[in-house]
């Protein structure tokens, strides 16, 4: 019941300052006085203003309270590892990389140097020496699409890519959990030959194909989800 009440008033307060009906170095009420209002416990309000600080929203001045930060409105584009537990918030990631990625790698079909195409074709041996090593293949797949940002020769790709890392690829046992060995072993093909369709096209210098090959990976991927979420429901 905690948990919950705690929820409410971190969303409520995050509202406000979000609104800008708490404005950027703005003193927010005491944690006695939110209390009251609330009608919560002062550990529920301790616990929601925690959650705010920890977010960047809010700073603590010894002695004179708690002050929305400046930057409070600009917080920066996230995506947590906790946010990816549900597959559902999977299937929206998947829904922005589609867009991103297909022209991520039509860019860098157009841009890549020698030294692109060696990072990207390292990035993908590794991917397939993992064995059935989950985390392993994860991190070599965000490389793989990391050396193909870095390709575009456009920083914010590399920004974007870089932050997002590991989220970018969504976790097998989500959709892996009831398959063989066997199925493991083919679905880790099946991405290799995906991802070596849109290395070739970049080799070649072709943005058309590396983008359709980009955004078919992607769709395949979202596919794959899609079905798997309209079986859970």
């Amino acid at each position: 019941m905690s948990d919950s009440l705690t929820d409410r008033l971190y969303e409520s307060l995050e509202r406000q300052i979000r609104s800008g009906a708490w404005a950027p170095g703005s003193r927010l009420p005491s944690q006695k006085d939110v209390a009251e209002a609330e009608s919560v416990s002062r550990t529920v309000v301790r616990e929601a203003f925690a959650r705010l600080s920890a977010q960047g929203l809010t700073l603590s001045r010894q002695g004179s309270g708690v002050y929305v930060a400046e930057n409070a409105p600009y917080r920066a584009f996230q995506v947590t590892r906790e946010e990816l537990v549900e597959l559902a918030d999977v299937i929206k990631l998947l829904e922005i990389r589609l867009a991103v990625e297909a022209e991520m790698a039509a860019l860098a079909a157009s841009r890549r140097t020698t030294a692109d195409i060696v990072a990207i074709r390292d990035a993908l041996e590794r991917m397939a020496q993992t064995g059935g090593d989950a985390e392993a293949a994860a991190r070599a797949d965000s490389e793989f699409h990391l050396a193909i940002a870095r390709a575009t020769q456009n920083d914010y790709y590399v920004r974007i890519i870089d932050f997002l890392g590991v989220r970018l690829v969504p976790p097998r046992t989500l959709y892996l959990r009831d398959e063989s060995e066997e199925g493991h072993r083919r679905y880790a093909e099946m991405i290799h030959r995906e991802h070596d369709a849109i290395l070739d096209a970049i080799v070649r210098m072709d943005p058309s194909t590396a983008r359709q090959c980009a955004r078919q990976h992607m769709q395949e991927s979202l596919n794959r989800h899609s079905r798997l979420s309209t079986v859970a429901r």
